[in-house]
């Protein structure tokens, strides 16, 4: 069954096919630039009603040149201009430190050990870096003793070393690692019995002799505290004897106890270095020292090797002769040589015989004091001065009469 058609609709479609012929004969052909043209102007219903509009990007081409498609130019967001930061003022350039230039001839302070004695090198060697007339020698081996001499044999070593530096000085930090068995001639004995001790004492006794029948000045630094307790008492026990059998052979013991525990006596891994300021002293196995806790423990051994060393120890120190003077640029043969003076020798006054040896002179006369006091009498005044009572005053001039 065929659809009807009405004819009004007919007519339309007619007509708008008409009008397309009629404007397709009358208007030219449209170039592709004219079609892009036509194109890009078209708008839609949405732009109606949307408001927008399209912008020529681009300029209009020559005759006879494809025209450019032009694009919509979307207005840009302003941006806020951003803040420019004030610049920050650089740090002061510090200058760095010289190194002291050590002396040719200057003395050397030989530290022996363990693995404590090469901290304690370290810490020495930043106590004297200002001192040129001391140099620091350490030689420390890690897991030694005075127990093990089958690993590393400490008197053998130790007389070799002080042949070779000929030291000044010498240092020893031992018995971290001596808390175990020993072989003795006897036969082996454990730790903490009285056989042990007693053979621990003699090789302390011997290994001090070493150096101090040398003439040479030794210093035996104790043990600090351990974050084992087991440790840390063994380590009481060991400086109480390290301290005796030094003394018995003319050394120094230095006692470093109270700088590594708190003011109850127990173990700190924190405290205060030697400026003062809370520092990290131990390492996290409780056994070990940081750099700051090496310093501190140099701190203490300072003291005493200054003290023994004297001016060899000074930062002043030009050179070790007997000429370190001052210089005084006085002329040739102007000042004789003289020969350094003691203090405490008699003849420092041109005499012999200490102050108050002899009688003081007395004189036969009285002072003017005892003159004042006992007889009342005054020595005349000077003359010429205010109470000088002997200036004879002018003669009065006579009175002219007005009459």
């Amino acid at each position: 069954m065929r659809k009807r058609v009405n004819r009004p609709t007919l007519r339309l479609g007619a007509l708008g096919a008409t009008v397309l012929v009629v404007t397709a004969a009358v208007m030219p052909p449209l170039n592709v630039a004219e079609a892009q043209e036509r194109y890009y102007q078209r708008r839609s219903i949405l732009d109606f009603f949307l408001g927008r509009r399209y912008i020529d990007e681009y300029p209009a081409p020559p005759p006879g040149q494809n025209a450019a498609p032009r694009r919509q130019v979307v207005p840009k967001k302003k941006v806020a201009p951003k803040a420019v930061a004030t610049p920050r003022p650089s740090a002061p350039v510090v200058p760095e430190e010289k190194a002291v230039q050590k002396l040719d001839n200057a003395q050397k302070i030989l530290v022996v050990g363990d693995f404590l004695a090469g901290g304690l090198g370290v810490g020495l060697e930043a106590a004297f870096q200002d001192s040129p007339g001391i140099v620091i020698e350490t030689h420390s081996n890690v897991s030694s003793g005075l127990v093990r001499d089958d690993y590393y044999n400490w008197p053998a070593q130790l007389t070799k070393f002080m042949d070779e530096a000929k030291p000044a000085m010498v240092v020893v930090m031992l018995g971290a690692n001596d808390r175990q068995q020993m072989v003795t001639d006897v036969g082996k004995e454990k730790f903490r019995t009285d056989g042990w001790y007693a053979e621990y004492q003699r090789r302390v006794v011997a290994f001090g002799k070493q150096v101090t029948s040398r003439k040479i000045p030794l210093l035996w630094v104790g043990l600090p505290a351990f974050d084992s307790p087991s440790m840390t008492a063994d380590a009481v026990q060991m400086n109480l004897l390290y301290r005796k059998q030094a003394e018995s052979v003319g050394a120094e013991f230095v006692d470093i106890w109270d700088g590594f525990v708190s003011e109850g006596g127990d173990f700190i891994v924190t405290g205060s270095d030697i400026n003062g300021q809370q520092v990290r002293l131990r390492t996290s196995d409780g056994i070990n020292l940081t750099d700051a806790g090496r310093r501190k423990l140099a701190f203490y051994v300072e003291k005493p090797a200054r003290r023994i060393l004297g001016t060899q120890a000074s930062p002043d120190l030009v050179r070790l002769d007997t000429g370190n003077g001052p210089g005084l640029d006085l002329p040739a043969n102007t000042v004789g040589r003289t020969e350094p003076i003691s203090l405490s020798d008699p003849n420092l006054d041109g005499g012999t015989e200490l102050l108050g040896g002899r009688a003081l002179p007395t004189g036969n006369g009285k002072s003017p004091r005892d003159l004042l006091v006992e007889q009342g009498e005054m020595a005349p005044a000077p003359t010429g001065r205010v109470d000088d009572y002997r200036i004879t005053s002018a003669k009065a001039e006579p009175e002219v009469s007005t009459k």
